[in-house]
């Protein structure tokens, strides 16, 4: 099971450079490790259509899955503290990159 953050927003979805650029602003750097269930390398850009990548913080992995107008940063239900932190940043990362805003019903468990 894992715990999930949903940020809605409208028009089009930002790029994964700029959920970084947005991440390492507020002091969480994230890495790239897989785009749609393949391995990537960290510099590596996803091409457009992407619906899911896999990434790291120093703390551990997180996925981002994209749906129209909505993105959802995802961790494992046992997530530690420090984790769940940088979890919560990388989801307000995520928010300030779309212009959109982490939904209030973050947190729900998720079955993937």
């Amino acid at each position: 099971m894992g715990m999930e953050r949903h940020i809605a927003f409208s028009g089009d979805a930002p790029s994964w450079e700029t959920i970084q650029k947005h991440a390492a602003a507020l002091g969480v750097p994230i890495a790239l490790k897989m785009i749609d269930g393949l391995p990537a390398f960290p510099d590596e850009l996803p091409d457009a259509g992407w619906r899911e990548l896999r990434f790291s913080s120093a703390a551990g992995m997180m996925s981002l899955r994209l749906q129209p107008g909505q993105m959802s940063v995802v961790v494992w239900g046992n997530a530690d503290e420090s984790l769940r932190s940088d979890w919560e940043t990388v989801a307000k990362a995520c928010a300030q990159a779309a212009g959109g805003s982490v939904s209030p019903d973050a947190g729900a468990s998720c079955g993937k």
